[in-house]
């Protein structure tokens, strides 16, 4: 549920074919997000699930694999 809503949020902000993304994908060097598309993800994500991503755990997502263990470790 975590992955297929996250494909939404990030095929909205940079504007891509959801089949192209998958957990193994990474933001900067896969879907070329630059820290503005970044931001916009993530607040995204923080209103979707209604989390809060602190700036240092924000830095550690690389992939949207990251994204996800993310968002499973702030709702449990």
């Amino acid at each position: 549920m975590e992955f297929e809503k996250l494909r939404e949020i990030i095929k909205d902000v940079m504007n891509i074919d959801e089949d192209e993304i998958t957990e193994d994908t990474t933001f900067e060097n896969d879907l070329g997000a630059d820290s503005l598309d970044i931001f916009q993800i993530i607040m995204g994500i923080e209103d979707a699930f209604d989390i809060e991503i602190d700036n240092e755990e924000a830095e550690k997502i690389v992939t949207v694999g990251d994204a996800v263990e993310q968002i499973k470790n702030a709702v449990s």
